[in-house]
């Protein structure tokens, strides 16, 4: 019986659809990108209209263009950009402004005023996340504090805020649902993740109102209907809501404690199971909650960080060293073997696991020898170096080494990166044949949720595989080199 299932992938730099059918295979894919608002301070942000635009123009490409019945199409999943916020008029819909961007630390200065009070080990308790400008409470106080009438709205009941996921919800069943799961919630730095609800003290500190916050909801439960502003028939149920790297996660079939794997989009989410029982860290990663579905949460380790492809994104458009990314691993193969420049790319300070968020980037150790290939070789090197960080801390934390680590997104086709990854890490590094791992996560939850498919869907996965190759007394070298690199640009030494 034909059934089709659709999966809506609203990253950072634009927005998927992808179709899937009865056999869970992607049988089309539309992207669109959207506009990065970039101002003279250095903040990022996103246009929430323009976005939902987008998310109805690349839902109508795809049906059209597959020619695949609208009738036969039995729901709809979404994975989002997560720590990207905004607000809206509950009564309008309209946007109060641009969406901060995941990446934008304008909201310093909030989580130093909070530093100051002392309460950082306090949120940190409560929510498993480092108190930060990187995560949604600050990026909300922020709008609060700065956007007009905001404040107001809130007092009066009269506001939405969120992550995209609850933007998009709201805009697609008419502003009936406004709702979030678990796991984009476990993000917001707002979320108790050992009560399993919103924290009222935590939200007080940031002066945020618990009643305007989304109901939270099973990852795999319904999120109510939507017919794509009258594009279908008839209104069809969205059933699956994950942040990208949890959809990942859950793509990848990391559903067991141990398992891991680590995203590689504009900045870079490194996750392992931890099953049900939720672990704080003590070297510099969070615990989140991966999903809850069925009424049953999973947790994760996660570390994350800013800049990994957005690093070869700055390569490209900002100083016009390549045309395209696919040049960075024949120029990364060609540099000298023996230079030694790292770029330790902390645009917008350094996350996990040093959380400094007044650290600068900067290029060390060039000699007038070094050139393209060597600054291009040393952009790639720095992605692997900080997932490489983020790792050995989580093998503390669990108290295991990391054997195996399942990879998705872009930069994962750079054989040099991936082959480089591996010997840092001295584990597997397998990068699976299928792309959108995000998207196939969030399909895989609703297509399961509406009895399209069976678990045995996470049998099909075709895996490319890198196993380390590199002489011990190098990688610890070269190690050194990166650790000595970054303490030369952190603001808390």
């Amino acid at each position: 019986m034909e059934q089709y299932i659709i999966s809506i992938d609203q990253s950072t730099q634009g927005t998927k659809a992808l179709l899937f059918d009865e056999k869970a295979s992607i049988i089309k894919r539309v992207d669109k990108s959207h506009r990065q608002l970039v101002n003279d301070k250095g903040w990022v942000s996103h246009d929430p209209e323009e976005i939902y635009e987008n998310t109805l123009q690349v839902v109508r490409e795809l049906v059209e263009g597959s020619g695949v019945p609208k009738e036969k199409i039995k729901g709809v999943a979404i994975s989002n950009q997560r720590e990207t916020s905004l607000a809206w008029d509950k009564v309008t819909g309209k946007p109060l402004g641009d969406a901060i961007v995941w990446q934008c630390a304008r909201a310093a200065d909030i989580c130093s005023a909070l530093e100051e009070k002392g309460v950082s080990e306090r949120v940190r308790e409560a929510t498993g996340i480092n108190l930060s400008p990187y995560f949604p409470a600050a990026k909300i106080a922020w709008i609060l504090k700065n956007v007009e009438g905001a404040r107001e709205k809130s007092l009066k009941g009269e506001i939405c805020h969120g992550t995209m996921d609850s933007w998009l919800l709201y805009k697609l069943t008419g502003g009936k649902v406004y709702k979030t799961d678990y796991s984009n919630a476990s993000r917001t730095q707002l979320f108790n993740i050992f009560e399993l609800k919103w924290d009222p003290e935590i939200c007080q500190l940031f002066g945020i109102e618990v009643n305007n916050l989304a109901e939270v909801c099973d990852s795999d439960g319904k999120f109510g209907e939507t017919d794509f502003a009258g594009f279908l028939p008839k209104a069809i149920p969205i059933h699956g809501v994950l942040g990208d790297s949890h959809g990942a996660l859950f793509g990848q079939g990391c559903l067991e404690p141990g398992m891991m794997k680590t995203t590689y989009g504009t900045g870079s989410s490194i996750m392992m199971n931890i099953g049900d029982k939720p672990v704080l860290s003590t070297h510099g990663v969070v615990t989140s909650l991966a999903w809850s579905m069925g009424g049953r949460v999973n947790y994760v380790l996660e570390g994350n960080l800013n800049y990994t492809g957005a690093v070869i994104t700055w390569l490209k458009d900002d100083l016009q060293l390549i045309a395209s990314p696919k040049e960075t691993e024949s120029l990364a193969r060609e540099a000298c073997k023996d230079d030694q420049v790292y770029l330790v790319p902390s645009f917008s300070g350094l996350g996990a696991p040093y959380w400094d968020s007044e650290a600068k980037a900067a290029i060390s150790g060039m000699t007038r020898a070094t050139k393209k290939a060597e600054i291009v070789r040393a952009a790639i090197e720095c992605i692997a170096y900080q997932i490489a960080d983020v790792i050995q801390a989580m093998s503390e934390d669990a108290g295991a080494p990391v054997k195996e680590l399942r990879v998705d997104g872009g930069p994962t086709s750079n054989g040099y990166l991936m082959q480089f990854q591996s010997d840092l890490t001295k584990a597997k590094v397998k990068v699976p044949r299928a792309e959108e791992l995000s998207g196939i996560g969030a399909a895989y939850a609703a297509g399961l949720a509406l009895g399209v498919w069976e678990m045995n869907i996470f049998d099909n996965s075709e895996y490319k595989v890198y196993k380390p190759e590199m002489p011990i007394a190098v990688r610890e070298k070269k190690i050194a080199g990166w650790k000595a690199a970054v303490q030369t640009v952190l603001h808390k030494k």
